[in-house]
This record gives structure tokens, C-alpha cells and sequence, in this order.
């Protein structure tokens, strides 16, 4: 899928996957693409060779921030969405449910959005799992 379009949903997955009075509570955060999480990236997470991530939230969570944050420069915090781990996410799910290529890959991005910025309002792995399971 070419970036431009992969961007595109993201953008308009965004405002699927976050609800409204959450949105306005969102403050220095930069939503990011990427083709896949660099060795860096894979080090720090200790990620095997078989292993990937859809998405991943750095920052100071927002129920972490005192009132010292933002005084000063601050550079924002970053959810990074990896989008070829999402095409073969997508991939997988468009072939088992019989749909297309483009509704799995917004499926999967929605998801994506919505577990990074459970992080960012300080919702530790453990629990984000939890609600998802539950239905959030």
C-alpha cells in the first residue's frame, strides 16, 4: 500500500479510535509512520527475531506528567505506527475473514491507535490487554 494512503487511514482512524472527550485531553503527542521498528528500536523493546510491533507510545504518560511538565521546551512524545507489521497483520485477517485489504488495514490501525494512547493516558501493557479482551 503506498504511504500516502497508509497515512490517510491512519488520520482518519484516529478519530475512530480515540473518542472525543479523550481527544481533547491529548497534549504534545506526535503520531508517527514508519515502514518497521529499526534494531534500536528492536533492542530496547527485546524483541526476538521472529517478533514485531504494530505501534509503539514513547513518552511521559499523561497521568504521570506533574505540574513542572511542558515548562520549557519539551519535545512531544510519539506513537509511531509500523506499517508493514500492519500490512502482514492485515494481510492475515483480509484472507481469513474474506475482506478487503484496505477495511483490514483500517481494522488493525484502529486498534493500533487506540492501544498506544491507552499508554499514553497511563494504562500500563496489563491492563491495556485486559480492556481490550473486555471490549474496553
Amino acid at each position: 500500500m503506498p504511504r500516502e494512503l497508509f497515512e490517510k487511514i491512519v488520520a482518519e482512524e484516529f478519530l475512530r479510535a480515540v473518542p472525543e472527550q479523550f481527544r481533547a485531553r491529548i497534549k504534545n503527542v506526535a503520531v508517527l509512520v514508519e515502514w518497521e521498528p529499526d534494531a534500536r528500536t528492536r533492542r530496547e523493546e527485546e524483541l526476538s527475531e521472529d517478533e514485531t510491533l504494530l505501534g509503539l507510545y514513547r513518552g511521559v504518560p499523561n497521568t504521570a506528567r506533574g505540574s513542572e511538565y511542558g515548562v520549557g521546551a519539551t519535545l512531544p512524545d510519539t506513537i509511531t505506527l509500523f506499517q508493514r507489521p500492519i500490512e502482514g497483520e492485515a494481510t492475515e485477517i483480509a484472507a481469513e475473514e474474506h475482506i478487503d485489504m484496505e477495511t483490514a488495514t483500517r481494522r488493525i490501525v484502529r486498534e493500533t491507535i487506540w492501544h498506544e494512547f491507552a499508554h499514553y493516558f497511563g494504562m500500563d501493557e496489563g491492563e491495556v490487554r485486559k480492556r481490550e479482551k473486555g471490549g474496553r
